[in-house]
């Protein structure tokens, strides 16, 4: 049986570092990044621990801004 994992992308230019999504993932797989800035001067989310994405999109559902996509990868 194939396994599902998630995998998300942010948009990190449009991304204002609320941290809402960081603090919606149940597996703790965002983090805000802490030595880079976007072009508007804030720390944006990324994924600091992909493996561990279930593909479940809370942090997409939480995001004000919508600069999350969440997508569900089959691995063989």
């Amino acid at each position: 049986m194939p396994k599902i994992r998630g995998a998300v992308t942010v948009n990190t230019e449009r991304c204002k570092g609320c941290s809402l999504c960081v603090v919606a993932c149940p597996k703790h797989v965002l983090s805000l990044q802490e030595k880079e800035v976007n072009n508007r001067g804030y720390h944006y989310a990324y994924m600091a621990v992909p493996e561990e994405c279930i593909g479940c999109q809370s942090c997409a559902l939480v995001c004000p801004d919508a600069c999350i996509e969440v997508y569900r990868v089959v691995e063989k």
